[in-house]
């Protein structure tokens, strides 16, 4: 059974090698080859940047509506599109679900954290995480996915969101293609991290973190308002020139995206146990310590937020200490400016 490296144990039932790394793209001095190894391994095949592809394509080659039915909103092609969406979400999320914590096919092996999840607790619906989780998901998220893409398909029949086509452009076709992943973790770090901030976390956030142990269902298990940040990131087509594919491959980094990385497992495991398995990458584990210490780890390995804001924790002892730090500073902060304020109005008094 794969186990953690040595220094992780304690905190974690699976760690990857430690310490955590931001891409290499975003370390100076640049390295060339490192960059290279890293944007090929993001693409491989038994990765979920390349399945999301895959999806996106078979999508648009076989289950997207026309845009010469998309020119009207119309109640029958939109519910053709929420009910693909709602299956979809339900093989991904609902196939790892039974994969990994109910027939436990790969027991422990490879999970990041081996607490079992919230059950008789009052502070999920209906009492328990998994059917808050799979309610949230299954209702305003797909609703919220749906109405993007809706609005989208229509703009494109309609001309208010610039198309291109594979064959008259296929440099920038494949060129945003690159582009949308990073598009997708710089949107996600950047509203991520305004969610953290006063009433916003209080209010909307904090639904999501009622997971600190995830599994896939956690993964678009957030309040409707923020279902309706997450995938509002597809408003950038109604600038910039794009086809079906593209909005698809946007909408599946949310979609489908976000139950793959929240599946507390590193990876799927694939093939005979007794022979070397190959491993279908899954897990986030940058963003699995975000769940369990909050104010760290906004963004992920390929943002540049973490390290700009000081943010960064490695997954190490040391960066627990990093963490400990940096909340002892901030309650010494705002200790101060309550006694600044409580001085000046006795002043005033």
């Amino acid at each position: 059974m794969p186990s953690s490296p040595a220094g992780a144990r304690t905190m974690w039932n699976y760690a990857p090698e430690l310490p955590l790394r931001s891409a290499p793209f975003l370390r100076w001095p640049p390295r060339p080859g490192a960059i290279a190894k890293h944007l090929g391994r993001t693409w491989l095949p038994l990765r979920s940047r390349f399945f999301m592809l895959a999806v996106s394509f078979g999508i648009w080659a076989w289950f997207m509506p026309s845009l010469e039915r998309t020119q009207r909103f119309e109640l029958g092609w939109i519910f053709e599109v929420w009910l693909r969406n709602l299956i979809l979400v339900t093989i991904v999320a609902g196939g790892l679900h039974v994969w990994f914590y109910v027939i436990r096919r790969q027991g422990d092996a490879l999970r990041y954290d081996a607490r079992p999840f919230g059950r008789n607790k009052r502070v999920f619906l209906f009492g328990n995480q998994v059917r808050e989780n799979a309610f949230l998901t299954l209702v305003p998220a797909v609703l919220i996915w749906t109405g993007f893409e809706s609005l989208l398909l229509w703009a494109y029949a309609n001309g208010y969101a610039p198309t291109i086509a594979l064959s008259d452009n296929p440099v920038w076709f494949v060129v945003f293609l690159a582009i949308i992943p990073w598009w997708s973790v710089l949107y996600f770090s950047a509203h991520h991290r305004l969610l953290h901030t006063g009433p916003a976390y209080r209010r909307v956030h904090s639904w999501h973190h009622r997971n600190v142990n995830v599994g896939p269902w956690s993964g678009l298990s957030m309040h409707p308002a923020e279902h309706l940040v997450l995938f509002s990131d597809v408003v950038l087509l109604l600038l910039v020139p794009s086809h079906p594919v593209h909005l698809y491959f946007m909408t599946m980094h949310h979609g489908i995206g976000a139950p793959l990385s929240h599946t507390g497992y590193d990876a799927l495991l694939l093939g005979p146990q007794k022979r070397r398995q190959a491993r279908f990458e899954l897990g986030d584990f940058h963003h699995q310590i975000h769940h369990r210490f909050i104010e760290c780890n906004y963004g992920g390995p390929e943002s540049p937020l973490d390290e700009l804001i000081g943010s960064f924790h490695d997954g190490t002892p040391q960066g627990d200490g990093v963490l400990a730090h940096r909340h002892r500073e901030r309650s010494s902060t705002r200790t101060t400016r309550k006694d600044t304020r409580r001085d000046h109005g006795a002043g005033a008094g």
